[in-house]
């Protein structure tokens, strides 16, 4: 049985992002962004994956950037950008990580507001 794989267009319940943290790596849990729909898809293996179940909704290859959360760390260190996934020559990006400030602002953006609320104070 894989792991879960949830879309967000609405925050997170924090029952939900529990549960999708523990089922896999118990401290963190992955995530792909659609940054020209807003959404993101959390959890899952491997952000392949999570990518695979948003193109298969409809998103774009250039539109999808992947990362981790984890949701015990302090706000600041909460959002890894590095995937296997942001590996884009075409697009300028030649490493894991999201080389663009703009590009991980609105990455980050979009988990601060479908996954954070997820966190329990």
């Amino acid at each position: 049985m894989s792991a879960r794989i949830v879309v967000l267009s609405e925050p997170i319940a924090a029952e939900l992002l529990a549960e999708l943290v523990a089922e896999v790596f118990g401290d963190m849990v992955k995530f792909v962004v659609d940054v020209e729909r807003g959404i993101v898809a959390v959890g899952g293996e491997m952000h392949v994956d999570a990518e695979a179940v948003l193109l298969e909704d409809g998103s774009r290859q250039v539109d999808l950037w992947g990362g981790n959360f984890y949701p015990l760390r302090p706000r600041p260190q909460r959002i890894e950008h590095s995937s296997l996934i942001n590996i884009r020559p075409a697009q300028d990006n030649l490493g894991m990580f999201i080389h663009s400030d703009a590009m991980r602002g609105r990455v980050s953006e979009i988990v601060e507001r479908l996954i954070a609320p997820g966190v329990r104070a």
